[in-house]
């Protein structure tokens, strides 16, 4: 072959840029088998979008589309329509707890002016002095009567930020607390212990007076004293001597518990002494007593 021959066939082989690449090339522009190609427009498939052509199949399609459709459609009513019936039942229980507060509040302010009726009586009564002076202490001591004098005031309140669990050991975690921030029944019930062990005479939460019958519990969220709920802040005040703040703050349920917590935890608190504390009679005006009968004991 010539050389002009040769230069020929080696232009004609490559005028393509790509044809060095004639497979890749080939596979590029026929990606479908030509057989399967053939089948598929056998089949009248080949470059469909494969709807249903009947119409049952039509039918059939726009029931399932229409179906969650519905569903979703059913759901946001029913939400909607509950919601206004949620506020308002929300808006008629706050209105009952309030109306119930008030209710407690004026029966309270009743016994006591009952309970102020009763001591008048008592004094324009006469009888033995002695046994008048003792059943005055025993009330002051019972709390089922009004007292005041020197004594002490301890505030407690939430912390501003929810705190964090440092340890399994701790007190707070193992009585089952899932907010540590919060002041709980417990920590009330602790530092009402600690004032009655450092010489208190008389106690009240929030105007609340305990006597040796009252119960500190939660319920729920809410710290109840007697069954009657606490407001924050929780302001404890007792009547005491003089040396009754000194042992608070030695005290390891009293002023010690409370800084570890306020540590730990955020709690707020305030301790100060106070050079007038009034404390209103107890709830139960009721004075129990109990008397030995006998040499041998009380009677069953």
């Amino acid at each position: 072959m010539s050389d002009t021959g040769a230069e020929r066939e080696r232009a004609e082989r490559y005028a393509r840029p790509d044809a060095s690449m004639s497979l890749l090339t080939t596979v590029m522009e026929h990606s479908l088998d030509e057989g399967y190609a053939e089948a598929a427009r056998r089949r009248g498939a080949y470059g469909s979008s494969r709807m249903p052509g009947s119409l049952r199949g039509k039918l059939l399609l726009g029931v399932g589309l229409a179906l969650p459709a519905l569903v979703l459609t059913i759901g946001a009513v029913q939400v909607r329509a509950s919601a206004p019936v949620a506020a308002k039942e929300r808006q008629e229980l706050v209105a009952r707890v309030g109306l119930e507060t008030a209710n407690a509040d004026q029966v309270q302010q009743q016994v006591q002016q009952l309970q102020a009726q009763i001591a008048a009586l008592r004094g324009q009564g006469g009888g033995d002095a002695a046994e008048a002076a003792r059943l005055q202490r025993l009330e002051l001591v019972s709390g089922t009567s009004a007292a005041y004098g020197p004594g002490l005031q301890v505030v407690l309140d939430d912390s501003a930020a929810v705190g964090t669990d440092v340890g399994a050991n701790n007190p707070r975690t193992a009585a089952g607390f899932a907010d540590s921030g919060r002041v709980r029944d417990r920590d009330v019930q602790l530092v009402v212990n600690a004032l009655w062990q450092s010489g208190a005479q008389g106690i009240a939460i929030n105007g609340q007076r305990l006597t040796s019958l009252s119960a500190i519990r939660a319920a729920g969220d809410a710290i109840l004293v007697d069954n009657r709920p606490l407001v924050l802040p929780y302001t404890v005040l007792a009547i005491g001597g003089p040396q009754m703040g000194a042992a608070f703050d030695q005290n390891v349920t009293g002023g010690v518990y409370l800084r570890q917590l306020q540590q730990s935890y955020g709690i707020r608190f305030s301790v100060g002494p106070q050079d007038r504390v009034d404390l209103p009679a107890a709830a139960r005006s009721t004075l129990l007593s109990a008397v030995p009968t006998g040499r041998g004991g009380a009677t069953p």
